[in-house]
């Protein structure tokens, strides 16, 4: 009896209950949760060292001489509350532009039946598994010809007509949650009298509110840690923060290529305890964002009982 009580302890009934599975898990969750969090945490820690700790090899993780002063030298150096401002336009306008057009787009595909729609399915299937890279420059080229660069409209305008960054992926997610909401509901609307855009706003939105929340979620954040892109369309127009990290990098690995360097010889402005300080300032409106609609999110699927058929 004591073997067969310790054996279902170890082991658990169906063995995937027991205490050897519970204990492999989680090593396997802390281990892959360390692997991510471990350069967020570096960077964390480094943001708070003064350049006297930077240059000290026995330095490692615990600061000793604990400094804030790298987040005000953080935001003189990249201008932070202009490039924040630049961050929100180049951000807000371009989500808006892309939850709406993604919206109508898989509504459109998710309800209606047209010619070559699988066709075009397809297509969409396939651009989303091209690399953005090489599409960069024959769409720098149309942009030159169409005048959109210089200006945000690089990103709006494409935004605007389904051909936004990653939108792809935004149209799939409004695809499968409009498959979902039941033909009756919009049957019995439409003989009602509700026109097709009626339908669309008074049954289809509330319906898909968590599609839109994670839409918007994952739009916002994608455009706000967007640079490539950027610093080819608008290089002069706008400077966002992580345009402005990047640049004060850029200007660090030219002052210092070595990537060390002496405490006579280094400056309390252009090291790597501003640096992580600024890209720490560049992330924390992401983070803040993150865990608000994280909660709305879960809210919303909590709400949203759907079956179709």
């Amino acid at each position: 009896m004591k073997n067969t009580s310790l054996k279902k302890r170890l082991f658990g009934m169906y063995g995937n209950d027991g205490l050897i599975h519970h204990s492999i898990l989680y090593i396997l969750f802390v281990g892959i949760g360390f692997i991510f969090l471990y350069p967020l945490m570096q960077m964390i820690v480094t943001s708070f060292m003064p350049l006297i700790d930077l240059v000290d090899p026995t330095t490692i993780w615990i600061p000793k001489h604990f400094t804030i002063q790298n987040y005000g030298r953080a935001i003189e150096a990249l201008k932070a509350w202009d490039a924040f401002k630049d961050s929100l336009v180049v951000s807000t306008l371009p989500t808006a532009f892309v939850v709406a057009s993604s919206s109508l787009i898989g509504y459109g595909f998710a309800t209606y039946q047209f010619p070559l729609k699988k066709t075009m399915m397809a297509i969409l299937l396939v651009i989303f598994l091209i690399p953005n890279i090489l599409m960069s420059i024959p769409t720098y080229v149309i942009y030159r010809e169409l005048n959109l660069l210089d200006s945000l409209k690089s990103f709006t305008y494409p935004a605007l007509t389904g051909f936004g960054f990653r939108q792809t992926i935004f149209i799939l997610i409004f695809y499968q949650f409009f498959k979902m909401i039941p033909n009756e509901l919009k049957e019995a609307a439409q003989v009602d009298g509700a026109s097709a855009f009626k339908v669309f706003v008074s049954i289809a939105i509330p319906m898909a509110l968590p599609a839109f929340l994670i839409t918007s979620l994952y739009a916002f954040v994608w455009y706000w840690n967007e640079t490539s892109l950027a610093l080819l369309y608008f290089p002069n127009a706008y400077s966002t923060l992580p345009m402005a990290v990047i640049g004060f990098r850029t200007l660090y690995e030219n002052l210092y290529p070595a990537g060390t360097v002496g405490l006579e010889g280094a400056s309390e402005t252009f090291n790597q305890g501003v640096q992580f300080a600024g890209t720490v300032l560049s992330i924390l409106p992401l983070l803040v964002i993150y865990f608000i609609a994280q909660k709305w999110f879960i809210e919303g699927v909590d709400r949203s009982g759907i079956a179709g058929n």
